[in-house]
């Protein structure tokens, strides 16, 4: 019971992440612009990758599509690792790394509805 309440949180708080952070993107805030800017990603990009980010964020919410939602997740922020350490930015790591680990936490712990 508490894995499932714990499940459940942990997956509401990523869903209002990724759905904060996507909508930021997909809207080309200014900050999200500057930040992926200085990686030569344009508004379009950022906005085609804050569709990505929202919708794996929804896809968490359905049994069925648990797991792919995770992996979009996951894979987005493992970019934005990828791109902090190319600029061997570890500040930009350490900010997107709990995030990532977030996601791989929520499939160990399991869908609550799937028990």
């Amino acid at each position: 019971m508490l894995i499932r309440i714990l499940s459940t949180v942990l997956i509401l708080f990523a869903l209002y992440m990724g759905i904060k952070q996507g909508w930021a993107m997909l809207y080309g805030k200014p900050q999200m612009l500057e930040m992926f800017g200085k990686w030569n990603i344009g508004k379009t990009g950022t906005a085609v990758l804050g569709v990505f980010t929202i919708l794996g964020a929804v896809l968490v919410l359905f049994p069925k599509t648990f797991l792919w939602g995770n992996f979009i997740t996951a894979a987005g922020i493992l970019f934005i690792i990828a791109l902090h350490l190319k600029d061997q930015d570890l500040k930009g790591v350490a900010i997107e790394l709990p995030f990532f680990l977030l996601s791989w936490l929520i499939i160990y712990l399991q869908h609550p509805l799937t028990r």
